[in-house]
């Protein structure tokens, strides 16, 4: 029996949580499913694609609740934490989806919503656009950074303890500002970090809506 997209998609995702995006090849996606290389160049061409469609699917729950008539405050604030669970429920998820830029069903579901509750609250067209990327952006950028020193897949890569000693050695005098915000630079409560920065961006689309 043939081998399914779908399929190599879910093999390549899982290959994903156990190499990283580094090693995550088509010969050992090949092995993994255990298939010839043709029949999975059958489906992705290269592996630019096949991160295509990973990235797709690491998308597929995001947006599917969302109450079109909802505050616009509330639907961005849903889209962005369910996007930021979908991204860090895979390892380097933020990495597979950054810069992929691919046009699916998910994909435009995920910014229909966003952008249709922007324009419902009387945002312009780049209003709309732009502030969605935006809130786009941060969840991308934020969802590296916690995968970054996530012990599930990365244990040991980052030494917080070290950080914060390199930084607590620094002179008082030359960073006073950073000495004086140690505590709250090495916070390791990212799901508060995380919406403080999406309160500061709604706040901040709410001044050119």
């Amino acid at each position: 029996m043939s081998i399914q997209r779908e399929q190599v998609v879910r093999a390549a995702l899982e290959l994903l949580d156990d190499a990283g995006v580094e090693g995550l090849t088509m010969r050992k996606l090949a092995q993994k499913l255990n298939i010839q290389a043709p029949s999975l160049y059958w489906h992705f061409a290269n592996k630019h694609a096949l991160l295509e469609g990973m990235a797709d699917a690491l998308l597929e729950s995001v947006a599917r609740t969302v109450k079109p008539q909802a505050p616009w405050e509330e639907v961005l604030t849903t889209v962005a934490n369910e996007m930021r669970h979908a991204l860090g429920a895979r390892r380097d998820g933020a990495r597979v989806f950054a810069g992929t830029y691919i046009v699916t069903e998910n994909v435009l579901r995920v910014s229909e919503a966003m952008m249709g509750a922007l324009r419902a609250a009387g945002a312009s067209h780049r209003t709309a656009s732009w502030g969605s990327f935006s809130i786009l952006y941060y969840v991308l950028g934020f969802a590296m950074e916690e995968q970054a020193i996530d012990p599930r897949w990365n244990p040991g890569t980052v030494d917080i303890a070290k950080g914060r000693e390199q930084f607590a050695a620094s002179s008082p005098i030359q960073f006073p500002n950073v000495l004086a915000t140690l505590d709250a630079t090495f916070d390791g409560n990212f799901e508060a970090r995380f919406e403080f920065g999406l309160k500061c961006l709604i706040a901040g689309l709410k001044t050119v809506l």
